[in-house]
C-alpha cells in the first residue's frame, strides 16, 4: 500500500509539472499574438489557467466515482458523444483550415472527438472485456460502438485523432484476452487498411512528401516544419530565454499550439526539450506502475489505456515537431493551447484515481465478471 501510495504521489507531481510549464509556454508562445489580435497579452494564459482548473475540478470528480457506474451507461455515453461528433459536420460544425472538427454554440466553441477518443477507449475495454459473453449479433452491433466514431473521424477529416483512437482501440484489445491469432490477423489488415487511408487523399500524400523533404516546397506546405527545425537551431543548448523565441514572431504557425515544443526548443534550449521528453517518460512509467497495482483486470486495463492515450499522443506530437514523422494536427498534451484537450486529459488522470480508489478495486474477478455483466447497456 505503501508503495502504491507512493507512485501515486510521484504520478501527481509528475503531472502538475508537466500542466505548470505548459501554461508558463503558452503564455511566452502567444502573448506577442494574442496582443496584436485580441489586445491582451493574457488572453490565452488566462483561458488555459481556467480550463485547467475546469479540468482538475472535473477530474477530481470523477476520481471520486466508482468505474461501475460509468460502465453501466458507456455505451449510452458515447452514442451521445458519438452524435455531437457527428454534429461537427452539420450547420453547427465550425470548420478551421478544411476540417470540420469543432461545434460551437454563441460564445462557446469545443472539440468533441478530445471527448469521443476516450469514450471510445471505455466502450472498446468494455466491449473485449464481455467479447466471449456476447452473441454473435452483439459482438456485430456492439462493435459499432467504435467502429462509427473512426468514420467520423475520417469524414471530418481529422485523421490525427482518428490515427490516435485506432491505436486506442488496437490496445485495449491487447490488453484483453481477445484470440491472439484473430488480433494479429485484424492488426495487420488494420495496417494495410491504413496506409491505403494514408495515400488515397491528395493532401496527406502531399504531407508525406513534404515529410520526406519539406525544401521541396519551403513557402507552403514545408514552411512550418522549415521554421520548426530553425526554431531548435536558434535553441542550441540552453536556449535564447524564457520569452525570447523570434520562430514564434508570426513566423511558426501554431506556436502555442501543435508546435508549441519548437517553441520549447528556441527558449530553453535542448535541455528543456530534454526535461520535457523525460516528465513524459516518467508519466508513462509511473502510469503503468500504476496500472499494475491495481487489484482487478479491467482497471488495469483503464490505467493503461489512459496512459497509452495522453503518452502516445505526445510523443507522435513530438515526432511530428522534431520532423520525425508527417504533420498530423496533433496537440501536445498538457503543453498546447486548448480546452477540450487539457479538460479531458484531467478527466482521464481522474479516471485513474478513480480506478485506484478502494471503492473501485474488486479483487474478486467472479464478483467483477458478475458486476459488470449486469451493468452492461448495448444495442
Amino acid at each position: 500500500m505503501l508503495v502504491i501510495d507512493k507512485n501515486k504521489k510521484y504520478f501527481l507531481i509528475n503531472i502538475s509539472l508537466i500542466v505548470i510549464i505548459g501554461i508558463i509556454m503558452i503564455y511566452s508562445a502567444s502573448y506577442i499574438y494574442a496582443k496584436e489580435a485580441f489586445g491582451s497579452s493574457t488572453f490565452f494564459f488566462f483561458k488555459q489557467i481556467t480550463y485547467v482548473l475546469i479540468g482538475c475540478f472535473a477530474g477530481f470528480l470523477i476520481s471520486k466515482t466508482k468505474m461501475t457506474f460509468w460502465f453501466k451507461y458507456i455505451y449510452i455515453v458515447n452514442g451521445i458523444t458519438s452524435f455531437m461528433l457527428f454534429l461537427t459536420m452539420t450547420p453547427l460544425g465550425v470548420s478551421i483550415k478544411g476540417s470540420q472538427r469543432w461545434l460551437s454554440f454563441g460564445a462557446f466553441s469545443f472539440q468533441p472527438g478530445e471527448v469521443v477518443k476516450y469514450t471510445v477507449c471505455l466502450s472498446s475495454i468494455f466491449f473485449f472485456y464481455m467479447y466471449d459473453k456476447y452473441s454473435l449479433k452483439e459482438k456485430l452491433l456492439n462493435s459499432l460502438h467504435f467502429l462509427i466514431p473512426l468514420i467520423l473521424f475520417l469524414l471530418q477529416p481529422d485523421f490525427g485523432t482518428f490515427t490516435i483512437t485506432a491505436l486506442l482501440v488496437a490496445f485495449t484489445c491487447f490488453l484483453s484476452e481477445f484470440p491472439r491469432k484473430y488480433f494479429y490477423s485484424l492488426f495487420v489488415m488494420g495496417l494495410i487498411a491504413g496506409s491505403g487511408l494514408l495515400i488515397s487523399a491528395p493532401y496527406r500524400v502531399k504531407r508525406l512528401l513534404v515529410f520526406l523533404d519539406p525544401w521541396s516546397d519551403p513557402q507552403n506546405s514545408g514552411f512550418q516544419i522549415i521554421q520548426s527545425y530553425l526554431a531548435f537551431a536558434n535553441g542550441h543548448l540552453f536556449g535564447q530565454g524564457i520569452g525570447n523565441s523570434n520562430e514564434k514572431l508570426f513566423y511558426l504557425p501554431e506556436a502555442h499550439n501543435d508546435f508549441i515544443l519548437s517553441v520549447v526548443g528556441e527558449e530553453l534550449g535542448f535541455i528543456g526539450v530534454l526535461v520535457l521528453v523525460v516528465l513524459f517518460m516518467s508519466f508513462t512509467l509511473l502510469g503503468f506502475k500504476l496500472a499494475l497495482s491495481a487489484r482487478s483486470r479491467i482497471n488495469k486495463q483503464i490505467i493503461a489505456a489512459m496512459v497509452f492515450s495522453i503518452s502516445i499522443q505526445a510523443f507522435l506530437n513530438m515526432g511530428v515537431v522534431l520532423g520525425l514523422l508527417p504533420t498530423k494536427g496533433l496537440n501536445l498534451p498538457f503543453i498546447s493551447y486548448g480546452g477540450t484537450s487539457v479538460i479531458c486529459n484531467l478527466i482521464a488522470i481522474g479516471t485513474i484515481f478513480s480506478c485506484l480508489s478502494y471503492k473501485s478495486q474488486i479483487s474478486d474477478e467472479q464478483e467483477e465478471s458478475k458486476v459488470y455483466s449486469q451493468t452492461a447497456l448495448g444495442f
